[in-house]
Parts: structure tokens; C-alpha cells; sequence
């Protein structure tokens, strides 16, 4: 069901974005004052349920993309997005009918928004990796057939191109990411422009719903001094992503984080509160494995989240700090993302990890 998207529901939604991010997609906080802006300036957001398009609508998704250390520093001013989306559209002779998050994320699930808001675009509600992930070929509409480019890029000062590398969504990253890191390693990107046919096939349906819901159910549980994960893991019960499973608590005792080639890498250690065990995430943009005393707990592409231990808020990479006391859960991702095809884009293979995926409800 399409619904309107208003200034009120934006803490509850960037919240749940920000748990579905599993670390990534950009700072939430950032992310919502810029929707609240643009609604307050242009008023409401209409969030179009897939089954609404027309199949053969033009839907154009926009986000952003760098380092999320960076967009500390940098932060956007609202425009950027829009001029990407002029950019593909010039280049398409085509205007279009709606935008759409390319993935899950603090700030990622908010660029359309923004988008939607400023131009009068409905945005569909759904998006290409169901979590966040650091590369821009890693999406579900790549893995079932939808082409990359033309690529839309816009920076900070008004600058915009539009790169084409036909199918190879691989070269696709590679430039777009080399042209990020030039603009001073944050910019805002159009790309995988395609038919509502093609976002019924291929997205991952109704995650701003989701988000919305998981934000709303853990600030309830607060209210109600109910213990918030499980209030969590009752809200994803039902739907695409039904198994979370608490895989640590405990104090965070180390974080190396660095940027390089445009993304934000390192690994967080958690040792349990009585000392006797420990926990290591690695993360590119993302955390992709949790590893409890050496064993694999969860990894890419299920979801590991970082929360704080009592609020249940989530934890971003960038903000994972020494002495944070912490709740680390998984969770299982859509059978859209766990098909061959898709492990073989964005499972642990593509991130040069040793490991076999294993769901999250059947690891050790």
C-alpha cells in the first residue's frame, strides 16, 4: 500500500534504516535533517508500494557515495542528488516517474526522499541490496539483469557527469569511485535507471515500510521500558528478514578504522562483560563477519548489527567508539539475496573473505 511520508515519521524511519544498514549507508542523523528540510520547504512525500507502478514507468534511484568518515566534513547541502538525476535524465532523453534507495541505510534511504520532496517524485518503496553494501555493483538489480550505467555524479560544487560502461557494472564502481574520491570523497549519484517491471522483479519490496516499522517498534519498547531487541526481533518476525539472533553483548575494547580508495575499513574487538570471551567484526563501509572467539557467527550478506547495549540504538561504523557497551545481533537476509547469483556479487567471496556463507539461524 502507497502511503505519505511527513516530518513526523522521520526519527522512527532513519532509526530503522540505520539498523538495516548493518553499520553503513551514512550517518542517519544527517540523513534526516535533510528529508525534514525538504518537506518542511516542499512539503510531503508520497512512498509508492511497488505494485503501484506502472510497468512501464521510469524509475531512476538515486543515493549517495564515499566514505562514511568523510560525510562528517562534508556534508551535503540537498542539491547534489537532483543534479545527478537531471544529469542521467538529459542523457536518457527521459524524465522520470519516480526515484528509489539503491540500498538500506542512515543516510541512503533518506537521498530519494530528499529527492522526491524537492522535484514532486514519488518514491518507491523498495531498493537494490535490502542492507547496505560498500560497491555499487553489489545490488539485486545488477544480479538479475538491470544495467548500472549510464551513471549519473554530481559534487558538492555543481559539478556533474555521466559515465557508460554498458553492462559492466564492475567498471561502473571502479570509475564512479575514482571520480568520488576526486570530489573530495563524497558525491551523489542517479544510476540503474529502469521500468516499474524491472523494480518488480528484481528490488527488494517495501524496505522503507520495514524500516519504518523497526524504528517505530524499538522507540516503543523504550517508552514502555520493554527490552527493545526483542521488541526488534517480534517487528521482523513476519517479514523478509524473520531470524535475528543475538550473537554477543559486551564492551568494546578496540577499533582500527582508516579511508582509503574511498571507502571506510577496519575490524572492532568486543570482549564480553565477564572478560572470558571476544568478539571481531570486520567492516568495509559495512560489517561483514562477526567472529565469536574465532568462529563465524554471521557474515555477508545476512545483516550484523551494532547496538547499544540499552537503547537498542544503532551503532555505525564511523561511530563505533572504545568503551561503548554494546548488543550485537544478526540477521537473516531475503531469499532474493541468498540465490547463487547473488552470493556470487556480494557474498563473502566478493569481499576476499575464507569463509562459506552459512545463514545466520543455522551458524554455530
Amino acid at each position: 500500500m502507497s502511503w505519505i511520508l511527513t516530518e513526523d515519521h522521520l526519527e522512527d524511519l532513519a532509526r530503522g534504516a540505520a539498523v538495516l544498514g548493518t553499520g553503513g549507508g551514512g550517518d542517519p542523523y544527517v540523513g534526516r535533517l535533510l528529508v525534514r528540510e525538504a518537506i518542511r520547504e516542499h512539503g510531503p512525500v508520497t512512498v509508492l508500494d511497488p505494485e503501484d507502478l506502472d510497468d512501464d514507468a521510469l524509475v531512476i534511484p538515486t543515493a549517495q557515495m564515499g566514505a562514511p568518515t568523510v560525510v562528517h566534513e562534508k556534508l551535503p547541502n540537498g542539491a547534489e542528488p537532483e543534479l545527478a538525476l537531471r544529469a542521467l535524465e538529459k542523457r536518457l532523453g527521459a524524465k522520470a516517474d519516480a526515484t528509489m534507495p539503491i540500498e538500506c541505510g542512515g543516510i541512503n534511504s533518506m537521498i530519494p526522499l530528499v529527492v522526491g520532496a524537492r522535484l514532486g517524485l514519488p518514491v518507491v518503496d523498495a531498493d537494490g541490496m535490502g542492507r547496505a553494501f560498500p560497491e555499487l555493483q553489489m545490488e539485486t538489480f545488477g544480479v538479475y539483469g538491470v544495467p548500472g550505467s549510464p551513471m549519473g555524479i554530481a559534487g558538492e560544487r555543481g559539478e556533474t557527469t555521466v559515465i557508460d560502461t554498458g553492462a559492466d557494472n564492475r567498471r561502473m564502481e571502479w570509475l564512479a569511485r575514482g571520480i568520488t574520491i576526486r570530489l573530495g570523497g563524497v558525491a551523489h549519484i542517479a544510476e540503474y535507471s529502469m521500468s516499474g517491471a524491472d523494480v518488480k522483479r528484481t528490488a527488494v519490496p517495501r524496505t522503507l515500510s520495514l524500516a519504518l516499522s523497526v524504528g517505530r517498534a524499538i522507540r516503543l519498547a523504550r517508552e514502555e521500558n520493554a527490552d527493545p531487541v526483542a521488541a526488534l526481533a517480534t517487528a521482523l518476525s513476519d517479514t523478509l528478514y524473520p531470524h535475528l539472533r543475538v550473537l554477543f553483548r559486551g564492551k568494546v575494547s578496540d577499533v582500527e578504522r582508516r579511508t582509503e580508495e574511498g571507502f571506510a575499513r577496519g575490524r572492532a574487538a568486543v570482549v564480553s562483560f565477564e572478560g572470558d570471551h571476544k568478539l571481531e567484526i570486520l567492516f568495509q563501509n559495512e560489517n561483514l563477519v562477526a567472529l565469536v572467539d574465532g568462529e563465524v557467527r554471521c557474515l555477508v550478506p545476512d545483516l550484523i548489527c551494532v547496538l547499544e547495549a540499552e537503547s537498542a540504538e544503532p551503532i555505525t561504523t564511523e561511530t563505533l567508539r572504545y568503551g561503548q557497551r554494546v548488543t550485537v545481533v544478526g540477521i537473516s537476509t531475503p531469499p532474493l539475496m541468498r540465490t547463487p547469483e547473488a552470493l556470487a556479487t556480494f557474498g563473502p567471496a566478493a569481499f576476499g573473505l575464507p569463509h562459506d556463507f552459512v545463514p545466520v539461524e543455522v551458524a554455530s
